[in-house]
């Protein structure tokens, strides 16, 4: 069996300023992977520009006469996704294995040989895991810390601290593309798919240049997405709060039949409008959850396409 051929897949939006000192030190990796008989002179770049609207397919394109076929790329007609863009990455090319990563250089290149060689070693995933997250603001780390206890607590299998700095295998690919469904959430489906996998952990750094793609609007509904994709919890946690919501109700009207009886009934704003209000706060709360889930039923038996492709190098 020959040396594999790999593939590293880059999606990227709005990241002109970065793409070309991304590519420069991917190549310069990648160039050297080859030259230790790690990989196949086969292996080649593959940039996904997700629709963006600053020129980077353009300097994309600039740079296909430098780096000849060993560059790659993708235009999708407009912005599907940062998901999406991943997954259109991997089922939409040829290879032996795959590593993603991020345009933005805060996932480090230089780790790819090490990723490469635990694929040697018989790892089909190998999980890129930051050590610690001293380069993100004091909200980014309470929320991630927050997100995480969560998905574990609604029992969702996810590692902890990745993001989409990862090595699969082809087999890995080809099985995730059975996995059909519109609302894609690929940290917590990798691990899902139980193939061995191996954490590798590294010291995430600064974006090199540019503006995070991830402000907390994006962020709130990323974890939503997630959330909602691998776990009906929220579903059951409204049924519990029912059930408790019923038995306090059946409490406060024995309270309020004894106080009565006894005389000593103090009409008021507490007894009437307090109940009130929290019970039609939990209503609207417990609408809004079946809204999310019927709205992923509506968008998943439309079988719209995930992404759609415009222009390939």
């Amino acid at each position: 069996m020959g040396l594999p051929k790999l593939a590293v897949i880059i999606p990227c939006f709005n990241e002109r300023e970065v793409i070309g000192e991304t590519l420069r030190r991917v190549f310069k990796v990648l160039g050297e992977l080859e030259e230790k008989a790690l990989v196949s002179k086969e292996s080649y770049v593959l940039v996904v520009d997700d629709g963006s609207k600053d020129g980077t397919w353009e300097v994309i394109r600039g740079l296909k006469s430098k780096y000849g076929n060993k560059l790659k790329g993708i235009k999708l007609r407009r912005n599907f996704g940062h998901q999406n863009a991943l997954l259109c990455g991997m089922l939409e090319s040829e290879y032996d294995v795959a590593i993603t990563m991020d345009a933005d250089l805060q996932d480090p290149p230089e780790l790819m040989e090490e990723m490469v060689k635990l694929y040697h070693g018989g790892y089909e995933i190998i999980y890129g895991v930051r050590r610690e997250r001293d380069v993100d603001s004091n909200f980014k780390r309470i929320s991630a810390s927050l997100f995480y206890n969560l998905m574990e607590r609604m029992g969702v299998r996810i590692v902890k601290n990745h993001a989409d700095f990862r090595l699969v295998s082809r087999e890995v690919v080809e099985t995730l593309r059975e996995f059909k469904e519109v609302n894609l959430f690929l940290r917590a489906l990798f691990p899902y798919l139980g193939f061995k996998g191996k954490e590798l952990y590294y010291r995430r750094r600064e974006r090199f240049a540019g503006k995070s793609k991830y402000p907390i609007t994006k962020m709130v509904s990323f974890a939503l997405e997630g959330i909602t994709s691998f776990s009906v919890a929220p579903l059951r946690l409204i049924l519990f709060s029912g059930f408790v919501l019923f038995l306090v109700a059946t409490l406060l009207s024995l309270w309020a039949v004894g106080v009565k009886i006894m005389g000593r009934s103090i009409p008021g704003w507490f007894s009437i409008a307090l109940p009130l209000y929290l019970l039609n706060g939990i209503n609207l709360m417990a609408i809004g959850i079946v809204g999310e889930y019927v709205g992923k039923i509506y968008m998943e038996v439309k079988r719209r396409p995930r992404y759609l492709i415009e222009e390939r190098l």
